[in-house]
This record gives C-alpha cells, sequence and structure tokens, in this order.
C-alpha cells in the first residue's frame, strides 16, 4: 500500500500525512487528503483505498490499524505478517454458502479460529 502512495507523487507534506493515517487506519481522512487533486496516480491511489478498506459488510480488515496492533502487541507489525493473517482470517469466514450478519462476524471469526486452534472441545 505504501509503493502506492509513493507513486501519487506531489507533495512530500501531504504524503507523510497520508502515511502517517494508513498506519492507524484511518482509510476516510486519507482519501480526503487526495480529494483537490486531479492526476491519475491519485485517483487511483483513491480507488484502491476504497476497495480495501472493507471486508464482510464493512468491517475495517483489509486496510490494517498498524499503531493499535503494535501498541497490544498483537503480533508482528510487518505488512507481510498481518496480510497474511489477514487473510487466512478471510478464509476462514469464507465458508460455502455460509451468510453472516456484521454484528455476528466477531462470534464467528472467535469460534472458527477456536474449531481450526483445536481448542474447541466437542
Amino acid at each position: 500500500m505504501i509503493e502506492n502512495l509513493h507513486q501519487v507523487g506531489g507533495s512530500q507534506k501531504r504524503l507523510k500525512q497520508a502515511q502517517a493515517l494508513l498506519w492507524k487506519g484511518q482509510v476516510e481522512a486519507t482519501i480526503a487528503l487526495f480529494t483537490d487533486c486531479q492526476g491519475k496516480q491519485a485517483q487511483n491511489f483513491c480507488y484502491y483505498l476504497d476497495k480495501h478498506r472493507d471486508a464482510f459488510g464493512g468491517l475495517r480488515l483489509r486496510i490494517i490499524n498498524y499503531e493499535y496492533h503494535q501498541a497490544e502487541e498483537i503480533c508482528s507489525i510487518g505488512s507481510g505478517a498481518v496480510e497474511s493473517a489477514v487473510k487466512q482470517v478471510d478464509r476462514r469466514t469464507k465458508i460455502s454458502g455460509a451468510q453472516w450478519k456484521r454484528e455476528n462476524v466477531p462470534q464467528v471469526l472467535a469460534h472458527r479460529c477456536a474449531y481450526l486452534n483445536a481448542l474447541l472441545s466437542l
């Protein structure tokens, strides 16, 4: 994602602001920084952010709040490790034929992860 940001070009101040906002998972504020930009790279970057910000009916799981993960010592904050973990969670909820209500996704994930990690006694 950051490599896409640096392709936007333009003001270094704006790029640093965008990077700081993305570190915190603040997608809307990042997009707002580029609303007045007419360049194709800026428009493509905003499209990329918009496309990847939501998963599971609006839960923000695709663009990670790295600051939170680092503060909570949840896992490695390297983007590769975090994004890999997100993809694994994504696969665990996409069971063939299943549909989830937004408010039930955290409980479904907890049960599914417990099952897959052999922590659920049947």
